[in-house]
């Protein structure tokens, strides 16, 4: 069987200033739920430039009993010609157990220490980033106690 295995494309960077945090306790169901605000930040790249709106959502994580970290963040983003996109960011983070104690404690570690990996979606109106509304993009993250970084690439 020949396999060929898809191509990507790096697309572009957020650097997201990460605001309030809460955790609302354990749940029925098992789990703790948090939220950590976005706060705003900046896009960079060859497909993207612009901002994150400040304070236009966050991540809803569910911090789970085998030390995985399931996100559901919603948040706006702005293009630099001012076109304004929805983004929904879908992902998981896990790391051996004394790691996952460090991140949580907002200590710093390496992002070869932990596994962060997202499939955001987006939605624009039609023009120069409708592309975003019909292309697969996954992403890689590293997290640090003030902010993350979320580099995104589309697969060819």
């Amino acid at each position: 069987m020949n396999v060929i295995p898809p191509r990507l494309e790096f697309v572009f960077r957020i650097r997201l200033k990460l605001g309030m945090r809460q955790k609302i306790g354990e749940l029925p169901s098992g789990g703790v739920r948090g939220f950590v605000a976005a706060a705003g930040g900046e896009i960079e790249g060859p497909r993207l430039n612009g901002r994150v709106v400040p304070n236009s959502g966050g991540d809803w994580a569910l911090y789970r009993p085998d030390d995985t970290v399931a996100f559901t963040a919603h948040y706006m983003l702005e293009a630099d010609d001012g076109t304004q996109i929805y983004m929904r960011n879908n992902g998981y983070r896990h790391a051996p157990p004394e790691t996952a104690r460090k991140m949580e404690a907002l200590e710093p570690v390496g992002p070869d220490d932990y596994y962060m990996r997202l499939s955001p979606t987006f939605d624009t109106p039609r023009g120069p980033h409708d592309w975003l509304t019909r292309t697969v993009i996954i992403g890689r993250a590293e997290r640090h106690a003030d902010h993350s970084v979320f580099d995104y690439f589309a697969v060819l």
